[in-house]
């Protein structure tokens, strides 16, 4: 059972730091959108001292061994790993899908740049769709071309988050664009880090990126019906909401060096009357063919897991490689295992 005080700290943490989910989530039944904010809550969190704090791979493993705490029923004496550590419990959540999150967080840490667009989508996977199937476990749902559709959702999130930060990440020192495009147009990553412009060619990326994301959202689509109804309003106010802010990269030509996409309240209030009206269509509308498409090769583990119902789930080889590699460098340990 989730504390009530630690339910209002995760409520105003969401409030204030993920306008568009605080938004979607007004329009989930309390049976979920609690349980909702404190997962966002956990992973914001998380999020944001990797992405802001100057020792990310300290905070990444203080992340593994929030984690551990968490699955082991004694998590860290803060409201959002005491809560988290609660929904663990009420819904067996499964282990691999906030391990998956871990492994995104730690590629972060490590610099990483993704040479293909299946690179970037497997990166997606993990830092978006893995929370993607993460709600859909907090919502009982288990079906796996459900959950393949929530994690199209959660990619097409993340390449309209990837699309719209261009300048913003560039000027933070990463790159999320595929580097194979910038090299089929002759861009040096190096020099675009150091002086970052919307020339044609840039935003033709973000153009492609988007495009992407709107053949997801597409996909996803099928998968809401497949949600319980009192939970469809919110799911697609999301979808709509972060749609959106792709729209509105495309109304300023694709560039998102000089200038960084907003959407308003009354905007957002928009698209939430359009949530209502899908979600009524989807009562009588038949389930579309799509939804029985199979996921995405790069969400495959995701569906997997979530699917089985176990949260008793170890960590792979793969993760359990990147942090010792991140374990090492915080030591000062090279890759041969001597002192740098």
């Amino acid at each position: 059972m989730i504390r009530e005080d630690d339910l209002i700290h995760c409520r105003e943490a969401i409030r204030t730091g993920s306008l568009s989910f605080h938004a979607a989530s007004r329009l989930l039944p309390a049976a979920v959108r609690d349980p909702a904010l404190v997962l966002y809550a956990f992973c914001r969190l998380a999020d944001d001292e990797v992405d802001e704090g100057d020792e990310k791979a300290a905070a990444v493993l203080s992340l593994r061994d929030r984690l551990d705490m968490a699955y082991a029923g004694t998590p860290r004496n803060a409201p959002e790993d005491r809560a988290f550590a609660a929904i663990v419990e009420e819904f067996e959540m499964p282990r691999a899908l906030p391990e998956a999150l871990l492994e995104g967080l730690a590629w972060d840490a490590q610099g990483r740049t993704y040479q293909t667009l299946s690179h970037v989508r497997a990166y997606s996977a993990r830092v978006a769709s893995a929370v993607g199937a993460m709600m859909c476990v907090l919502m009982r749902v288990r079906d796996p071309d459900a959950l393949a559709r929530a994690c199209d959702l959660g990619v097409a999130m993340q390449l309209t988050n990837i699309a719209r930060d261009v300048g913003e990440d560039a000027r933070a020192g990463r790159i999320y664009l595929p580097t194979d495009w910038l090299a089929e147009v002759g861009i040096d990553p190096l020099n675009f880090l150091r002086d970052p412009l919307p020339t044609r060619e840039v935003r033709r990326m973000v153009a492609r990126l988007l495009a992407e994301a709107d053949r997801l959202y597409a996909r996803s689509e099928a998968g809401i019906a497949a949600l319980p109804l009192n939970a469809r309003m919110g799911i697609w106010a999301a979808r709509l909401i972060y749609a959106g802010i792709g729209t509105q990269v495309r109304r300023q030509g694709f560039d998102s060096i000089s200038m960084r996409a907003h959407t308003s309240t009354v905007q957002k209030l928009g698209w939430m009357a359009q949530a209502t009206f899908r979600t009524g269509a989807s009562v009588i509308m038949p389930k579309p063919a799509v939804i029985f498409a199979p996921p995405l090769e790069e969400v495959a583990f995701l569906v997997d897991a979530a699917g089985r119902g176990t949260k008793a789930q170890g960590r792979t080889v793969a993760l359990m490689d990147v942090l010792a590699d991140l374990h090492n460098r915080q030591a000062g340990i090279g890759p041969g295992g001597q002192g740098a």
